[in-house]
């Protein structure tokens, strides 16, 4: 029980905590206070994701709920993030939908993979892909203005675009990797 309850596991759980201050946060009326304070609690929540598996590698204190986990909080900060833009009309609902469609899809094939005992950690492509996502949605939640960034947002866009080619390689990465699950359970 002890080992649920490490520093990795509880900056996890932090991070589904985040996400959900978060939407309450964007779904009220935007201010450039407010934008802000979203943005911030959004890279508050980001960084968790890089210190827990930190964390976890550098004291050895990697569990299975934790490599389930973690890659769970890290959709559902970055569906709040996209679902919670659009509205906003910072991100076509087009977009959000194709990466987390991706997202839901390699959330069921870890499901499957998990029943059949294999945990699939995080590759180091999805690593790539989540670092691209985080920064995007970062510049797209701050406010413009503050900075002397012309077409911050645009930027932000863009770089977005980068993570969508990004979420769907890796996407199909996944999948390969866990095609034999796949077909070994459809026997």
């Amino acid at each position: 029980m002890n080992k649920i309850f490490n520093l990795p596991n509880c900056l996890t759980g932090a991070r589904f905590l985040l996400a959900a201050v978060l939407a309450c946060l964007m779904s009220l009326d935007q201010t450039t206070m407010l934008a802000f304070i979203s943005w911030f609690i959004f890279s508050i929540a980001a960084a968790t994701d890089w210190v827990d598996g930190y964390v976890a590698r550098l004291y050895k204190i990697e569990t299975v709920l934790g490599k389930l986990m973690d890659p769970l909080a890290d959709k559902v900060l970055v569906a709040t993030a996209l679902i919670m833009l659009i509205p906003l009309n910072v991100v076509p609902a087009w977009l959000a939908l194709v990466i987390l469609c991706r997202e839901m899809i390699i959330t069921g094939l870890r499901g499957v993979a998990a029943s059949s005992g294999i945990v699939v950690a995080a590759s180091g492509l999805g690593k790539i892909k989540s670092i691209i996502q985080y920064i995007s949605l970062g510049t797209l939640i701050f406010p413009e203005g503050i900075l002397p960034i012309p077409y911050l947002h645009t930027i932000g866009l863009l770089l977005l675009y980068v993570a969508l080619i990004l979420t769907l390689w890796s996407g199909f990465d996944y999948f390969s990797k866990l095609k034999k699950v796949f077909f070994e359970a459809s026997e």
